[in-house]
């Protein structure tokens, strides 16, 4: 939510955060980040945690944006970090699963980790 607020122009901080570059490149990016909130809703709501629908927008125009694979690896290990932290069900989970699907609105390409990352 704050990324979307940020892409509204209604917050002061995190303006500067790299990840949000993808959506502000994008040819519609308050729609991208609709089309992405609506999804993690619908993931909350099939665990059953609590999130405001009514702040996301649903008449979006559906779109893609790409994510390197080595950007995914990166992030599916830095989710098994913390989850070996916090909920050690969910990441028997995560290794136990074949394949791990990107959000709907990514598309993979090949290259490497994203040069922001530390």
């Amino acid at each position: 939510m704050l990324a979307k607020n940020v892409l509204e122009n209604k917050t002061k901080g995190y303006k500067n955060h790299p990840q949000l570059n993808r959506f502000r490149e994008a040819k519609y990016p308050l729609d991208c980040i609709n089309q992405y909130l609506a999804e993690i809703y619908n993931e909350a709501t099939a665990r059953n945690y609590s999130f405001d629908k009514s702040k996301v927008k649903q008449n979006f125009k559906t779109s893609t944006l790409t994510v390197t694979g080595g950007q995914i690896d990166f992030e599916i290990e830095h989710l098994k970090r913390k989850l070996k932290l916090r909920d050690r069900k969910k990441l028997k989970e995560i290794i136990a699963a074949e394949q791990i699907e990107p959000h709907p609105l990514f598309t993979i390409v090949p290259g490497e980790t994203e040069p922001w990352e530390k």
